[in-house]
């Protein structure tokens, strides 16, 4: 392709943007930075050679049909689930991710949700915010400590490591964890003890950080019995996919004292967040900022720049998801 119709879906950042310009003339941007929803992302499909999709994309069976003109989905991010990668086979059409180059970033946004549980600080701000802190007193706000209790690990990956070497060398956390390719190594935390199940980690850990991809075969994996597992006292940490926790059962975990609390990052139908959850102060909750600096987005961007050009020079793009 001389010059391909390239669709980005979402506004990416300026320094992307610009080399997308300056490399493809028929780039189509979307400056005002509205998902395209199913209609949108149809007409794309059918319109443009390359399209260039987020999170905020759902790329269906229905969608993904052996007549779109459209050769390559390079995804701006790691988590594919909104994808049905599948149907992109059996259409012929590439599909690549952006791993990697987020890691840290993501594992800093777990451990900035960690330790804001812990210290109720989403909770303390709202009360400064309101005017309703009247002053220093000893029993006001008492959270809990980080430092020295366990963390478990569900998906030790490059995210889920990065947050074990985090907790252990930053905290003195003892880390436990499970990883559902069997095992993994230590992945540079020689104290991290590979558990046999998830069941093992929610009943031993204190404080339990979800690294799993979405989709289907993780779907509702943290349910109602698996809450019950966890301490009382325990917090659950979710910068995974919103869709690996029930959302419900979550909910009524955090009401009836299942668990001390949750800080989540993703949720299961964004940008949706359910009336009960926000109503909680045991629950910190943010609008998916997992990889959200200026650096970490422009990396992600170039990086699907470096998976375009490899597939368009007629090479294997190095994140080809399928």
């Amino acid at each position: 392709m001389t010059d391909p119709v390239i669709v980005v879906t979402r506004k990416w950042p300026a320094a992307v943007e610009d080399e997308l310009r300056r490399r493809f003339p028929s780039v189509r941007l979307n400056p005002d930075d509205m998902p395209l929803g199913s209609a949108g992302l149809r007409d794309a499909l059918h319109s443009a050679d390359v399209v260039l999709p987020t999170v905020t994309d759902r790329l269906t069976a229905e969608l993904l049909t052996p007549d779109v003109r459209t050769r390559f989905l390079g995804n701006f991010g790691v988590g594919h689930n909104h994808i049905d990668v599948d149907a992109g086979a059996r259409a012929g059409i590439v599909v690549t991710n952006t791993p990697g180059v987020l890691t840290d970033t993501t594992a800093d946004t777990a451990m900035t949700l960690l330790l804001m549980i812990a210290r109720r600080a989403g909770e303390g701000e709202r009360e400064v915010r309101s005017g309703a802190w009247t002053g220093w007193r000893p029993t006001h706000m008492m959270g809990a400590d980080v430092t020295g209790k366990t963390l478990g690990i569900l998906g030790m990956g490059r995210i889920g490591s990065a947050v074990a070497r985090r907790a252990h060398f930053g905290f003195g956390m003892p880390v436990v964890f499970y990883d559902a390719a069997g095992p993994v190594g230590h992945h540079g935390v020689p104290a991290a003890r590979q558990l046999d199940t998830i069941e093992d980690v929610l009943e031993t850990a204190d404080f339990v950080s979800l690294h799993m991809p979405g989709g289907q075969a993780n779907g509702h994996l943290i349910n109602a019995k698996q809450l019950a597992r966890m301490k009382p006292t325990a917090f659950l940490v979710n910068t995974a996919r919103g869709d690996v926790v029930d959302q419900r059962a979550l909910e009524e975990a955090l009401r009836d004292g299942i668990i001390a609390g949750a800080a989540l990052d993703v949720y299961e139908d964004e940008p949706t967040v359910p009336v009960g959850l926000r109503e909680l102060d045991n629950v910190v909750l943010l609008p998916h900022l997992g990889s959200a600096t200026l650096e970490t987005r422009t990396a992600m961007g170039m990086l699907v720049l470096d998976n375009l050009s490899a597939f368009l020079d007629g090479r294997r793009p190095p994140c080809q998801v399928v």
